[in-house]
Formats: C-alpha cells, sequence, structure tokens
C-alpha cells in the first residue's frame, strides 16, 4: 500500500507536543540543578541555603510562627 503523501497531524499537535518538549527540558534542567546545588553544599563549596522562607508563610502576620517557636515579644 503506498501513502497518500498527505500529512496527517496537525499544527496544533504539532505545536502541543513541541511545547511538552520543551516542558520537560526544563523540569529536567531544574532537577539537575537541584541535583548540583545538593552535591555543592554537601562537599562544601557553596553554604546551605537558608530554609526559613518555608515556615513563614501566611501565618507569619499573625505572629503563630514566633509564638510556636518562642519568639514571644
Amino acid at each position: 500500500m503506498a501513502s497518500s503523501g498527505k500529512k496527517k497531524t496537525t499544527m496544533a499537535k504539532l505545536n502541543r507536543e513541541a511545547k511538552m518538549r520543551e516542558r520537560r527540558m526544563d523540569k529536567a534542567a531544574r532537577k539537575d540543578a537541584r541535583k548540583q546545588l545538593a552535591a555543592d553544599v554537601r562537599d562544601g563549596i557553596v553554604p546551605a541555603p537558608d530554609d526559613d522562607h518555608r515556615l513563614l508563610g501566611d501565618e507569619a502576620d499573625s505572629g503563630a510562627v514566633a509564638t510556636a517557636r518562642g519568639d514571644r515579644s
């Protein structure tokens, strides 16, 4: 059977697939950067990042974090 020579994939699908490939590459790059940072911290090349920003969310305004740590003013 001979192919008809007609393109069967729409441009929309090609664009979606290209966008998905790009997102996967970006995600892999972020993952590699996190792994490299962890290795650098472990080897003492760079100091460990400060993780306090995770603790200071919406509760920071109400003083719940300060109370939980015993930093009452």
